[in-house]
C-alpha cells in the first residue's frame, strides 16, 4: 500500500501502483467522472500518472483554473494533428498553452494560412474531437533512433527539440484509435486530458507569421492562434471579450482620436505624442512628481547616452549588448544611448561620501531610455524602443530594507488609486544562474516576503524567475476587462553596488555597502498610458481629459454668449471649448460624444434669455437646464 495527503492535509491509503483516476474513484464517483488531471507534488500530471507513496495529491476537474492548462494543451495538438490532415506537407514545431488559449507553430511548403482557412481546420478538429481519440504518454527510450526518424520524416524541429531535451527523460504523447493504433503523434512533455473528446468548445482565432525560436534568422513559420473553454456559454464570454478588447485596442482609439503616431522615416517603436495624450503624459507626471517629493525622493536628471566604459562596469556589455544601440565614435570614443537609468544613479550616489545618518537616499527620474526590440514584437505603446520610465533607486542600509519596500507599495498603491486600478502581485525568485552569495539571496527574498506580508499584500511566488543580481516583486494591472498589464516593479539588486564599489560610514565608523533597490511604478509611461487608454476605453476621467466642457452654440446668435461662458470657466480652471462650427447641434453632440468630451453645454434661444446652460453628460445624456454655479457645483468632486 501507498499513502499520499489530500489539499486538505488528510491522507489516503491505496495499493501500490494507483493513478490519480484510481485515487479519485476512491473518493467518489462524481470525482472520477469529472476529473481531468492531477497536481502531483504541485506539478500539473495526467490523471493515469501512477502516484509514489507520500506524494501531496489534488484532483483537478474543471472548476479548477488549473483544468484550461490540461483542456488548452489537448486542444493544441488536435490543431496540429487537423493541420497535418490537411497539409501532408507540414511541419509542426511547438504548440504551448498561453493566456486564455493556445497557438501552434507550422512550416507548410507551398501554402500559406490565411484567417478564411480556419474554419475549414475547425471543421477537421471537430472531426478529431469527435473521434475520441485516447492520449497515450510513452517514454522515448532511445532518442538518437528517434531523431533520425523524425529527421527522415522531415521533422527537423522536433528532431532539435529532442536532440536538446534527450537527456530529460523525454516523452510523446499519441492519438490512440480504438483498435490501440496510433494515428498522430507529437513530442511533448504535457500534461493532457485522457482523449480528445473531453474537448467541449473551441475556436480558432489569428494566424500569423513567426521565427522557428523567435530568431528571426531562423526559419519563417505561420502560427494559429485558438482559444477552448469548458462550455460554450464560456467561450462566448471570451469571444465578446475579444472583440470589446477589440474596439478598446490602444492603436484603434490612438488613430481615431489622434492620441499618437509613429512614423516610418523616423523609425518603428518611436512616439510621436500628439496634444491630447502629451496634456494627458503631462497631468500624470506632474502628480508622480508630487507624491515622489511628498515621499521623501530628490528628483534628478541624467544624460541619454554614455562612453563605452560606464557600460562595461555596470555589465550591460556583457549582459545586454544586442538591445543597445550604438552611436558613431565621438572623439575616438565609443558610446551608447542608455537602455537603463540606473548606472547613472548609481554615479551621483558615488560622487559624494555617505554616512548611515543620511541614508535611505531615494532618487527619482522621468528617464527616456532606448533599447532594440525586434520590428515583429513592436506594438503600439506597450512595446517601443524608445520609452520615459518613471525610474527611482534607493540606497539604504540593510536594516532599512523591509521599511523602504513597504513605503514604495505604499506609494504604488496610492498612485493606482488615482486611476482606480487594481493590481495582483508576485515575487520572483532565486534563479539558477545568478551572482551573490546564498546568503545574500537568504536576505533579499526574505526581506521582500516581510515586506509584503507587513503591507498586508497577497501575492504568488514565480519560483526561479528573478533577474541575476537579485529577486523582484512585480506588479500586475488589471483592466476593466479583466486584463493583465505589466505595471510596477521592486528589484533588489547586489550586482551594482559591488561592481562600482558603493559605500557608507557605518555608525561604528567603518565602510559597508549600502543595499540597492531599483523600482518603478508605471514601468514606462508609454505603456501605462497605452493600458489607460484600454482600460477607459479612451473615455478618461474628467482630470486627465485634455477637453472636459465643450459648449454647443445651436445658432450665431448664441455665440457670443457661449464665448463668455468658456471664459468664466477657464478661471475655474476648466478647459473648455466653443463648438462654433456652422453644423446642426445633433451633430456637435454626436462628435462631441465621439471625442468622449465629459460634459456638453447647449446653448439656444432660452438658454441665452435665461443666462443658463442645457447640460449633457457623455454617458448620462441629458441632464437637464442649470445655471453656471449649478453646474460648476455639479462638477467640482470631479474637478478637485
Amino acid at each position: 500500500m501507498i499513502s499520499v495527503i489530500l489539499p486538505d492535509k488528510s491522507s489516503k491509503q491505496l495499493p501500490e501502483g494507483s493513478s490519480g483516476l484510481d485515487l479519485a474513484k476512491s473518493i467518489g464517483e462524481r470525482l472520477a467522472k469529472e476529473a481531468v488531471g492531477l497536481s502531483l507534488n504541485g506539478e500539473l500530471c495526467d490523471l493515469n500518472t501512477t502516484l509514489p507513496d507520500g506524494a501531496s495529491i489534488q484532483i483537478i476537474s474543471p472548476r479548477d483554473l488549473l483544468s484550461l492548462e490540461f483542456l488548452r494543451h489537448t486542444s493544441a495538438h488536435i490543431l496540429g494533428c487537423a493541420v497535418q490532415r490537411l497539409y501532408p506537407q507540414a511541419r509542426i514545431a511547438i504548440g504551448p498553452t498561453i493566456e486564455n488559449g493556445f497557438y501552434y507553430d507550422f512550416l507548410i511548403p507551398g501554402a500559406s494560412i490565411s484567417i478564411e482557412d480556419l474554419p475549414r481546420i475547425e471543421a477537421e478538429m471537430q472531426k478529431i474531437i469527435d473521434a475520441n481519440y485516447k492520449l497515450t504518454r510513452s517514454a522515448i527510450e532511445d532518442p538518437i533512433a528517434r531523431i533520425a526518424q523524425f529527421q527522415g520524416q522531415g521533422e527537423k524541429f522536433k528532431a532539435e527539440l529532442l536532440e536538446k531535451y534527450q537527456n530529460d527523460n523525454p516523452t510523446q504523447y499519441s492519438f490512440t484509435d480504438e483498435q490501440g493504433e496510433s494515428v498522430w503523434s507529437d513530442l511533448c512533455r504535457g500534461p493532457h486530458l485522457a482523449s480528445t473528446g473531453q474537448v467541449k468548445a473551441f475556436k480558432l482565432l489569428s494566424v500569423s507569421a513567426s521565427y522557428w525560436q523567435g530568431n528571426e534568422k531562423l526559419d519563417s513559420l505561420q502560427r494559429i492562434y485558438g482559444t477552448s473553454w469548458w462550455s460554450k456559454k464560456d467561450l462566448q464570454t471570451h469571444l465578446d471579450n475579444i472583440a470589446e478588447a477589440e474596439k478598446r485596442d490602444h492603436r484603434k482609439l490612438g488613430r481615431e482620436h489622434s492620441f499618437f503616431s509613429t512614423h516610418e522615416e523616423a523609425g518603428p517603436g518611436l512616439i510621436f505624442w500628439h496634444p491630447k495624450l502629451a496634456y494627458l503624459r503631462n497631468k500624470i507626471e506632474t502628480l508622480w512628481r508630487a507624491k515622489h517629493e511628498e515621499s521623501g525622493y530628490e528628483l534628478v536628471f541624467t544624460p541619454h547616452i554614455a562612453g563605452s566604459e560606464l557600460w562595461q562596469t555596470s555589465g550591460h556589455l556583457d549582459y545586454y549588448r544586442e538591445n543597445m544601440f550604438k552611436l558613431a565614435p565621438i572623439d575616438e570614443k565609443d558610446y551608447l544611448l542608455k537602455p537603463m537609468n540606473c548606472p547613472f544613479h548609481v554615479l551621483i550616489y558615488s560622487s559624494t561620501r555617505h554616512s548611515y545618518r543620511e541614508l535611505p537616499i531615494r532618487l527619482a527620474e522621468l528617464g527616456t531610455v532606448y533599447r532594440y526590440e525586434r520590428s515583429g514584437a513592436l506594438h503600439g505603446l506597450v512595446r517601443v524602443r524608445g520609452f520615459t520610465q518613471d525610474d527611482a533607486h534607493i540606497f539604504c542600509t540593510r536594516a532599512q530594507l523591509v521599511e523602504e519596500v513597504c513605503a514604495v507599495i505604499a506609494l504604488t498603491r496610492e498612485i493606482y488609486a488615482e486611476f482606480g486600478l487594481n493590481f495582483t502581485a508576485e515575487l520572483s525568485t532565486r534563479p539558477e544562474d545568478r551572482i551573490g552569495g546564498e546568503e545574500f539571496w537568504d536576505l533579499a527574498e526574505g526581506g521582500l516576503r516581510q515586506a509584503l506580508e507587513t503591507a498586508q499584500l497577497e501575492y504568488t511566488v514565480n519560483e526561479g524567475d528573478g533577474a541575476f543580481y537579485g529577486p523582484k516583486i512585480d506588479f500586475k494591472l488589471r483592466d476593466s476587462l479583466g486584463r493583465a498589464w505589466q505595471g510596477a516593479t521592486i528589484q533588489l539588486d547586489f550586482n551594482l553596488p559591488e561592481r562600482f564599489d558603493l559605500k557608507y560610514v557605518n555608525s561604528e565608523g567603518q565602510f559597508e555597502r549600502p543595499v540597492m533597490l531599483h523600482r518603478a511604478i508605471f514601468g514606462s509611461l508609454e505603456r501605462f498610458v497605452g493600458t489607460l487608454i484600454e482600460h477607459y476605453a479612451g473615455a478618461f476621467p474628467f482630470w486627465l481629459c485634455y477637453t472636459q466642457v465643450t459648449i454647443l452654440p445651436i445658432a450665431d446668435r448664441h455665440c457670443q454668449y457661449a464665448r463668455e461662458l468658456a471664459l468664466e470657466l477657464r478661471k475655474h480652471k476648466i478647459r473648455v471649448k466653443v463648438d462654433e462650427r456652422m453644423e446642426k447641434v445633433n451633430a456637435k453632440i454626436r462628435d462631441a460624444q465621439l471625442d468622449q468630451i465629459p460634459y456638453m453645454l447647449v446653448i439656444g434661444d432660452k438658454e441665452l434669455a435665461e443666462k443658463q446652460v442645457a447640460v449633457r453628460e457623455r454617458r448620462q445624456g441629458d441632464l437637464g437646464v442649470m445655471n453656471l454655479a449649478a453646474f460648476l457645483e455639479l462638477i467640482a468632486g470631479e474637478q478637485r
